[in-house]
């Protein structure tokens, strides 16, 4: 296979709210705009994209016309503090997992953007001892 192009496209009944929240909050630029579909692209990374897309329409085959669930989406970022401060100290969204730093490698925070996707806000650290063996490419 000779990917040309991969991105996510989240199933909402709420297209202007997730549009919304996508824009503000992390930095993504409309690249396409309809009442059913939104394509999404950080343009200081073009390779980072996002689509939304409305389950109902004709597009979506039957019995799959809903909206998502169970999606966690990674950012990873170079300074999770700054990143948890301009989210949640000074934006004011309400974290769904606290600042922390994980055992296997993360220093990171849970937000929950429209229609329950989890926004995982992440900044690698070093592994413990313990999960260090299990990355293959032994991060320091």
């Amino acid at each position: 296979m000779a990917l040309t192009s991969f991105y996510p496209v989240l199933c909402t009944h709420d297209i202007p709210t997730a549009h919304a929240f996508y824009t503000r909050w992390l930095g993504f630029e409309t690249t396409f705009d309809s009442d059913w579909y939104v394509s999404l692209r950080r343009i200081d990374a073009p390779h980072q994209e996002l689509a939304l897309l409305d389950p109902r329409h004709s597009s979506v085959p039957e019995g799959h016309r809903e909206s998502v669930r169970g999606v966690l989406l990674n950012l990873e970022v170079t300074d999770v503090d700054a990143e948890h401060d301009r989210l949640v100290t000074e934006g004011g969204l309400a974290p769904i997992l606290s600042l922390r730093n994980e055992q296997f490698g993360q220093r990171h925070f849970i937000i929950e953007a429209p229609d329950g996707v989890l926004i995982d806000v992440i900044t690698p650290i070093p592994p413990s001892e313990s999960f260090r063996a299990q990355y293959r490419d032994q991060p320091s």
